[in-house]
């Protein structure tokens, strides 16, 4: 086993998947569990049972809750999925079209869920990443940093997303805890499947992506492995852009 082989080993070092039920949570949530660790999901359907069938959804060998992270209330009273908790993903999301974004009621929603959940989460499992010196990675967007049609809450969510990692990560650092995050690109998940699979919108969108391709979610999850690892031990407050070139 080389150097970052061994950089790269969880075993025994427990994550928990906040949205990794599917899409790019989930892509992140089996490649710590390939790589050792213990890994529980929150997610929003009843069992994992429920996801049976799912695209994007494979929860073989991980462990479940269900969890509404639009209410702080139930963040609260989620249970502890283990004991000690080393590293804690921020992958839950949501987006409306058809200019729903723009209503108050879409807007809300949106914004309970992508961003005010973000710090929720956090601070809920705050005691027990100090305890384990853990990372908190939180996944944002290319939507921080430009402007997106017809959905305002989405953008703006994610782009609170990015300052919140900054200001948690200045906050938090002395405490041993270190939190950054990944802003992807066009990742093929349930939430892009209104570009990805409309022929002429994929057309469109790949021609902007100087490497060619729409990211994977195991694209963003190699990214989360490196902030979780000692490989990044210097690292915190940053978000990382993985999005094949589509901001160059």
């Amino acid at each position: 086993m080389s150097e970052v082989d061994l950089e790269l080993d969880f075993s025994g070092r427990t994550v928990l998947v906040v949205g990794g039920s599917s899409g790019i949570g989930n892509g992140i949530a089996h490649e710590f569990h390939t790589r050792g660790a213990q890994v529980h999901v929150w997610g929003t359907r009843a069992g994992a049972q429920d996801y049976a069938g799912s695209a994007g959804s494979d929860l073989e060998g991980l462990g479940y809750t269900q969890v509404d992270v639009s209410d702080p209330d139930a963040i609260a009273a989620a249970p502890l999925p283990f004991d000690t908790l080393d590293v804690l993903v921020l992958s839950q999301g949501t987006v409306l079209y058809k200019r729903q974004e723009f209503e108050r009621v879409g807007w809300d929603e949106v914004m309970a869920i992508n961003l005010d959940s973000v710090l929720h989460c956090a601070r809920r499992f705050e005691q027990q990443l100090e305890s384990s010196r853990g990372s908190v990675i939180v996944v944002s967007s290319i939507a921080a940093y430009m402007a997106t049609v017809g959905t305002p809450a989405y953008a703006a969510s994610k782009a609170g997303a990015v300052s919140l990692t900054r200001t948690l990560g200045q906050a938090w650092a002395p405490r041993g805890i270190r939190v950054n995050g990944i802003a992807p690109g066009m990742v093929e998940t349930k939430l892009t499947a209104i570009t990805t699979e409309h022929p002429q919108r994929r057309e469109r969108a790949l021609s902007k992506i100087p490497l060619g391709r729409f990211g994977l979610p195991a694209d963003m999850a190699g990214v989360a492995l490196f902030l979780a690892s000692p490989l990044s031990a210097y690292v915190t407050g940053q978000t990382i852009v993985v999005d094949g070139g589509l901001t160059l």
